[in-house]
Parts: structure tokens; C-alpha cells; sequence
């Protein structure tokens, strides 16, 4: 199955990069459908027009970012510059509130560029 999904600028080039192998989001129903062996199609936000592929190669599911976190390098999501977990969760309020994370869980989606 071929998914799409967005990034901003700076994961998206680190995914290109090989700076970033686990992407992370909401494990909402859109995620819920992702299986080991699936392409997932990044589109660069904000026109769209750049586009890169991956394979899920790994599903890590949790119910909340801390626990992710937790459980990997911060270099796979590709946090080096990041000082510590509080700092990753803080970022990731910009985009998800506690509360979608306490009703959804959160997925690393273990990827490799193809």
C-alpha cells in the first residue's frame, strides 16, 4: 500500500539526508493502516511540489511520546541538536496536543529511503 503524507522542510530533508530513520506520529486511523513493507510518499510543505519515498521497514507503537522517546536514540528521529526528551515533546506541541496524544497513542514509523 502506498500512503501520503506531508513534512516540513527541515524532517523532510533530514529523511533525504538519512539523518532522520523514524518518523513520528498520532497513531490515529489514518496511521492504523501502515504494515511493514508499505510505501509511504513525503510531500515537502508547503507547495508539495518535492517529493521523496520510503519503506516502512518498523512500527514502534506507545501511548505517549515520552515512551518513545524513551526507547531510542534521539539521532533516529533526528533530534541530535535537541538537549533532552522535554525539549522533543515540547516540539511536537506544535503540531499535536496532549490531548489527541492521550486519545490516539503515538507510532514511530521506522523508514528507509528508497
Amino acid at each position: 500500500m502506498i500512503h501520503e503524507m506531508s513534512l516540513n522542510p527541515d524532517p523532510f530533508e533530514k529523511i533525504r539526508n538519512g539523518e532522520k530513520t523514524i518518523e513520528i506520529r498520532l497513531y490515529d486511523d489514518k496511521r492504523r493502516t501502515i504494515a511493514l513493507g508499505d510505501i509511504i510518499t513525503f510531500s515537502m510543505l508547503p507547495e508539495k511540489t518535492e517529493k521523496i519515498r520510503v519503506e516502512v521497514i518498523g512500527l514502534s507503537i506507545f501511548k505517549s511520546f515520552r515512551d518513545l522517546f524513551s526507547n531510542f536514540d534521539k539521532s533516529k528521529f533526528g533530534h541530535n541538536n535537541v538537549p533532552n526528551i522535554e525539549e522533543q515533546i515540547s516540539r511536537l506541541r506544535e503540531h499535536y496536543t496532549a490531548e489527541a496524544e492521550r486519545e490516539n497513542g503515538v507510532i514511530g514509523i521506522h523508514i528507509k529511503l528508497i
